[in-house]
């Protein structure tokens, strides 16, 4: 019989539930990441970057972020949300960088025993994603590159 040479610490899994990226993510795999039998309803919020903003045909967004700054408000919020909604947990994972038409921008999930709760504190958490995490969005149009300031676009 082999003897199997283990570390007497065996490294965590890590769990990342707030997480600036560049990479795209998977809706599954945040579910999963969050997935207790305690509960009854997973709320998603799924941003995309759309193809017409303010009557203009959009090519791409363009996000930047000061990436310590952002993970760390993210984090903010994500606590705030969970003293705040009786939830269970919640994943707040936002994209950055050059995003074409069609690409997913943020992922929002909360996960409660009941549903109304998980959709409240995850309507809750983007609004204030979008208010004060250190993200800037610039959209590439027809008509030329603008800052988003809220629902204002502002040119270069």
């Amino acid at each position: 019989m082999k003897t199997l040479n283990l570390p007497e610490v065996l490294p965590k899994v890590v769990v990342v539930k707030v997480r600036l990226t560049k990479e795209p993510f998977s809706v599954d795999e945040a579910i999963k990441l969050l997935r207790v039998p305690e509960s009854g309803a997973y709320v998603v919020f799924l941003g995309q970057v759309r193809n017409e903003s303010h009557e203009k045909k959009v090519h791409k967004l363009i996000y930047e972020a000061y990436p310590e700054m952002a993970e760390a408000e993210m984090a903010r919020i994500r606590e705030e949300a969970l003293s705040r909604f009786p939830i269970l947990d919640m994943l707040i994972w936002h994209r950055y960088g050059e995003l074409p038409v069609g690409e997913d921008t943020i992922l929002i999930v909360a996960s409660a025993k009941h549903r109304k709760e998980a959709f409240e504190a995850c309507s809750w958490a983007i609004d204030e994603v979008k208010k004060r995490v250190p993200v800037w969005k610039r959209e590439v149009t027809d008509e030329g590159t603008f800052w988003i300031e809220g629902d204002k676009q502002v040119p270069e």
